[in-house]
């Protein structure tokens, strides 16, 4: 039986052509049988791709072949290209959709003016230092709110945002100028989407701003769950959450009847198909796997 593999990773940097990036990283994802999610703009890419690890490795090699994704951060984890619904390469204004195309600026480094980058391990030496000086550091999600309802770091703030396009808005609210003076840690899945939130942050004024390197991914390598991060973490894919070891606990709860679980599921209701937190029991039965009050739609 073949081994299978998905790999995560991004890499800003300027790009001179993005379609012809999105004709390359197609014909070779189509001749290696991978299959995922790309997205190119003129600042980077955001790749997620699965598929026989033979195949993922020859994949990985090509990409870094080109000059200005020689120094991507790979992150390796299980599962196939049979999570993925088909192979989807395309070009955006923006690998992650902040809504702010404009306001990036990104040259051969990466992004430029974001925060401070953490390594797993340099950000406890930052918690533990600062609570030395008597002063917390506050931990600052950078992911739909949703996906925090499985798994978050201890205490974080998790922004009322459903897209990335709300965090701009959430940003200039005034809920969050309190935090303008404090070390704010942002972190998220693999690290990209903090990459521009650090950015966005700094630009706003927020004058002591860090980003978990390798995003929730990298700790959880490092850590499992004897770290700061406690839960599952949500995957946009057919996994839709993994965890760091048999030690993680089950932070979420169903929304019908509030027993543990980490189990998203789509409204039964076709006009509604929501997704949300539902136990094992509660889902086998489409009249109470459907939204408690009332379907939105």
């Amino acid at each position: 039986m073949a081994l299978n593999k998905i790999v995560l990773f991004y890499g800003f940097t300027p790009l001179l052509d993005p379609d012809a990036i999105r004709l390359w990283q197609r014909a070779l994802c189509e001749k290696l049988g991978l299959r995922g999610r790309i997205l190119i703009s003129k600042d980077g890419i955001n790749a997620t791709v699965g598929g026989e690890i033979g195949a993922v490795k020859q994949y990985v090699k090509a990409t870094r072949e080109h000059s200005g994704f020689r120094g991507i951060d790979i992150k390796w984890s299980d599962g196939s290209a049979d999570d993925f619904p088909r192979l989807s390469v395309k070009v955006r204004d923006e690998i992650v959709s902040f809504g702010a195309p404009g306001e990036l600026a990104v040259d051969a480094q990466g992004v430029v003016g974001g925060g401070t980058h953490l390594s797993p391990e340099a950000l406890h030496e930052l918690v533990n230092a600062k609570r030395h000086d008597g002063e917390d550091v506050v931990f600052f999600d950078g992911r739909n709110a949703f996906e925090a309802q499985i798994g978050k770091f201890k205490d974080a703030i998790v922004p009322d945002v459903a897209t990335t396009h709300d965090f701009i808005t959430e940003l200039e609210s005034g809920k969050y100028d309190d935090l303008k003076d404090k070390p704010v840690v942002t972190y998220c899945t693999g690290g990209i989407r903090c990459e521009v939130l650090s950015s966005l942050m700094v630009n706003r004024g927020f004058t002591q701003v860090y980003q978990l390197d390798g995003g929730i991914v990298r700790y959880g390598e490092a850590f499992r769950d004897k770290g700061l991060w406690e839960g599952s973490l949500y995957v946009f894919d057919k996994r839709m959450h993994l965890e760091f070891s048999d030690d993680a606990k089950t932070i979420g709860q169903c929304v019908r009847c509030s027993a543990p679980t980490s189990k998203f599921e789509n409204c039964s209701n076709p006009s509604c198909r929501t997704l949300t937190l539902y136990c094992a029991e509660c889902a086998s039965d489409p009249e109470t796997l459907r939204c408690p009050d009332g379907c939105a739609v």
